[in-house]
């Protein structure tokens, strides 16, 4: 399995408050953001799994949601994140 607990354990304790906090928004970008990843390498080996493509865009969409929400709230967390996992808008 690509996602195991020890990865999310650290995925959360270098982008979120602490290892057990799942709920800050940015642990969950940077959660999403890993997720995202997978899928696109996932993706360019099997070209014609369009339920993993259809996956990837929902994924994608909660992602930006969650970025927006926390531009919204504030814009210096929201800076920090992007700049942290290189995504950009």
């Amino acid at each position: 399995m690509y996602l195991t607990t020890e990865t999310k354990k650290d995925i959360f304790k270098k982008y979120g408050k602490s290892e057990f906090d799942t709920g800050s928004a940015e642990g969950q970008v940077a959660l999403f953001t890993f997720r995202v990843k997978y899928l696109t390498n996932h993706l360019k080996k099997n070209k014609k799994d369009l339920n993993t493509e259809r996956s990837l865009v929902r994924l994608v969409g909660k992602r930006r949601k969650l970025l927006d929400y926390l531009k919204e709230k504030d814009i210096e967390r929201y800076r920090v994140i992007i700049k942290k996992l290189g995504i950009r808008k």
